[in-house]
């Protein structure tokens, strides 16, 4: 996409003029190009007790998800000078969740991206590495039977405390061979913990109430059934 660098200072002048900064006296007005080619802008809100104190780059992007969204392709940020002004630092992490490494900032002599402006930056990926990281895992030894079986997840005793544990039966042996229990489960105190655990192994999984009732807590719907319980 073709960027008029021009245009898009000016846009960022313009909304510089609009800024609230009676305590800094310094004014800030950024314009951001979209990926669909709109143009979207924002300005410093400054408030008495400075600690809440709004960048224009958080009007930048409050403007950009109430105008429908999409991804900053480049921005223009400007002072009262109306020169280029590099972005804070929480604002650069602003611009790398919603414009990518790839956002290029206006500067001098050149437009920086926004990688160079924030290298080794923490974004939604990292978020979803940690979460796979933190999510039950299946032996390798029992990963040729991930998707097989039933996991019960039921009520037990730990110290004195009441927990909830489980176990994966092998209960789809051919002819009657290689049933009984898979894996026995540890103990969590929260029982959502324990039917990620049985998800992780088998779709198939059975809570078993304390007065013995059984609920389907497996994915879909349970066996023999169109719709859910």
């Amino acid at each position: 996409m073709e960027i008029d660098w021009e245009r898009l200072r000016n846009a960022a002048v313009e909304a510089m003029r609009s800024a609230y900064a009676p305590y800094s006296d310094f004014p800030v007005g950024v314009a951001g190009l979209v990926d669909d080619g709109r143009v979207v802008v924002g300005c410093n809100v400054e408030n008495a007790s400075y600690g809440v104190t709004l960048c224009a780059e958080c009007g930048l992007v409050s403007s950009l998800h109430a105008s429908g969204g999409g991804r900053l392709v480049a921005i223009s940020c400007v002072g009262g000078d109306g020169e280029p002004l590099m972005p804070c630092g929480r604002c650069r992490q602003l611009l790398y969740e919603h414009g990518g490494p790839d956002c290029l900032v206006e500067a001098v002599p050149r437009p920086l991206r926004v990688a160079e402006l924030l290298p080794y930056a923490f974004g939604p990926d990292d978020l979803v590495a940690a979460a796979a990281s933190t999510a039950p895992r299946v032996p390798s030894r029992l990963l040729r039977w991930r998707g097989h079986g039933t996991v019960f997840v039921h009520r037990d005793l730990a110290g004195g405390q009441k927990v909830w544990t489980g176990y994966w039966d092998r209960s789809t042996g051919e002819e009657g061979k290689e049933t009984g229990i898979l894996e026995e489960a540890p103990t969590w105190s929260d029982v959502d913990a324990a039917i990620a655990w049985g998800r992780a192994r088998t779709s198939r999984v059975i809570l078993v109430q304390e007065d013995g009732e059984m609920r389907w807590v497996g994915e879909g719907d349970p066996p023999g059934r169109t719709e859910a319980p």
